[in-house]
C-alpha cells in the first residue's frame, strides 16, 4: 500500500516561496507518475503540475507555468513543488497523487490517480 504525505504549506506573503513536499512510503516512488492538485474555497480541485512515471517528463499548468517546478527525490523518495512568485491566487489547499497507469492525456485527472495525500495549506496574503 502507498501512503502519501504532504507538508511545506503555511502562510507567505505576495511574490514569496514555499516548497511542498510529498513523501512517499509503501513503494518506490520510481515507476509513478506524481501531480500536484489544488482546491481553494469555493471552487473546484485543479491540476497544478506533474512529474511522469520514471522522471520522464513534467507537465504544468497555465496558470503556474514559469512560476512552480515539480522534482523528484529517489534518495528521499519523495517529490516536491517549488512554489515562487506566489500570488494571492495560489491560496488553496495542495494535494499530491501517484498513479501508474497515467499517459499524457490522463496526467491533468484527479481521478486517474491510485494513491492521494491529505493535503497541505497554503496561503498566500499581506
Amino acid at each position: 500500500q502507498v501512503q502519501l504525505v504532504e507538508s511545506g504549506g503555511g502562510l507567505v506573503q505576495p511574490g514569496g516561496s514555499l516548497r511542498l513536499s510529498c513523501e512517499v512510503s509503501g513503494q518506490t516512488v520510481r515507476p509513478y507518475a506524481v501531480a500536484w492538485f489544488r482546491q481553494a474555497p469555493g471552487k473546484e480541485r485543479e491540476f497544478v503540475g506533474a512529474t511522469r512515471q520514471n522522471g520522464m517528463s513534467t507537465n504544468y499548468a497555465d496558470s503556474v507555468k514559469g512560476r512552480f517546478t515539480v522534482s523528484r527525490d529517489y534518495a528521499k523518495n519523495s517529490v516536491y513543488l517549488q512554489m515562487n512568485s506566489l500570488k494571492p491566487e495560489d491560496t488553496a489547499l495542495y494535494y499530491c497523487a501517484a498513479g501508474r497507469r497515467l499517459i499524457l492525456s490522463t496526467v491533468s485527472t484527479w481521478r486517474a490517480y491510485d494513491y492521494y495525500g491529505q493535503g497541505t495549506q497554503v496561503t498566500v496574503s499581506s
